[in-house]
């Protein structure tokens, strides 16, 4: 099982990621933009930005570590079950996620490095 802190230091190994909160919930930043977002709501997991086909594409996958609900529904985000994730999945979700919120020059730097 994947904890947040977990989640936190696989973060922090890209460029100016920030510990911050979104909706009185833990979340990362980057360039003050969520990127991810710990639920404590009923369903729990952890809310990943991504396009709209990868998500598709994760749901479609029958992976039980994705899933959706009603109010994510045609929204651009993922929710993953820490319990069930691949780490090495997971790593990945979350720079896709943190590229999608990091300013155009943080990114060219980043993979330039």
């Amino acid at each position: 099982m994947t904890t947040w802190d977990e989640v936190v230091a696989l973060a922090k190994r890209l460029p100016e990621v920030e510990e911050s909160t979104s909706y009185r919930t833990p979340s990362l930043k980057v360039a003050g933009k969520s990127f991810a977002r710990l639920r404590t709501e009923a369903e729990g997991g952890l809310v990943l930005m991504c396009d709209l086909d990868e998500k598709e594409a994760l749901l479609a996958s029958g992976d039980p570590a994705f899933y959706t609900t009603p109010h994510y529904d045609g929204y651009g985000a993922i929710l993953v079950d820490l319990e069930r994730v691949d780490p090495e999945q997971l790593t990945e979700l979350l720079e896709d996620a943190w590229r999608r919120k990091a300013p155009a020059k943080l990114r060219k730097t980043f993979d330039a490095s």
